[in-house]
């Protein structure tokens, strides 16, 4: 089996551009979200923050806290075994159990960790899904209170302070993948 990274963090702390980076260095990547716009299309319905937040706690409701993971499990297995992976956006204390449970040691986990402030400011400008400062305080609300998210950040293996520059943060990504 080959490494398999989750990147973990609220959002707007740089979870993707991590995910980019390593997809751009020819690892495989399963987006976690892709589950919540797979069903929001499969359902007709629009994606927005709040039809987001009702599939992500519709899909825990009825499969429980480790819902995605149950999910991607074989998508992750299948990519391991040949390349690569990394994982977008797993959230859940229940998921990183799961996962843990079914992958053992092979599974590192980065938290991606940024200034409150600065997350909404730049979830503010970013291109693809923006936030306002108070749709962004509601997803951390509901994502801390609603999907158990801060269990994986505190427990994760590496850390990268995101708070400077693009630079700064992926040359902190490759010292730990050199770890690794």
């Amino acid at each position: 089996m080959k490494k398999i990274v989750a990147i973990v963090g609220m959002c707007g702390s740089g979870k993707s551009v991590a995910s980019d980076f390593l997809v751009e260095k020819g690892w495989k990547k399963v987006y976690f979200g892709g589950v919540t716009m797979e069903k929001l299309q499969e359902a007709g319905l629009e994606v927005t923050p709040e039809n987001e937040k009702m599939m992500r706690e519709k899909l825990r409701a009825d499969l429980g806290m480790g819902a995605y993971a149950k999910i991607l499990l074989p998508r992750i297995k299948e990519y391991a075994e040949e390349e690569n992976t990394v994982l977008d956006g797993l959230y859940s204390w229940d998921e990183l159990n799961i996962l843990r449970e079914e992958l053992g040691e092979e599974l590192k986990v980065i938290a991606i960790v940024v200034d409150r402030s600065l997350r909404y400011e730049r979830l503010s400008i970013r291109d693809v899904r923006p936030f306002t400062k108070e749709e962004a305080q509601k997803r951390d609300i509901s994502e801390i209170e609603n999907i158990a998210k801060a269990g994986p950040i505190a427990y994760a293996d590496y850390y990268i302070f995101n708070n400077g520059t693009r630079e700064e943060y992926l040359e902190r990504l490759e010292t730990i993948l050199k770890q690794i």
